[in-house]
């Protein structure tokens, strides 16, 4: 069997059902780089913008906002992560893991 993205799902040349198990894990890896990278864009623009704001309290405060939100963001992807974790921890069930098991 060949492997794609670390996961055997290649059998004779045709791919099988355990290459969702790979898509998958490669939507995951995506996403959560592509969250802390907009965090960390979002960081910037706020601060950019905070810097130009030239004391004007609404672009000072929009400013601060989208800091917050960023912040914000960046917390809730962290916190899920480790909601995760915890009902793994806890129920022993391993749903960080996307696993299709293979039918014979």
């Amino acid at each position: 069997m060949e492997t794609w993205a670390g996961v055997a799902c290649i059998k004779d040349g045709i791919a099988t059902l355990k290459c969702i198990e790979a898509i998958a894990k490669i939507i995951l890896n995506v996403a959560i780089r592509l969250a802390g990278i907009a965090a960390f864009i979002m960081l910037i623009v706020g601060g950019f913008q905070f810097l130009t704001a030239g004391g004007d309290p609404k672009k000072t405060q929009a400013a601060g906002s989208t800091i917050t939100f960023a912040i914000f963001g960046l917390v809730a992807v962290i916190a899920a992560w480790f909601i995760l974790l915890f009902i793994e921890k806890f129920t022993g069930v391993k749903i960080t893991e996307f696993n299709i098991p293979e039918i014979q």
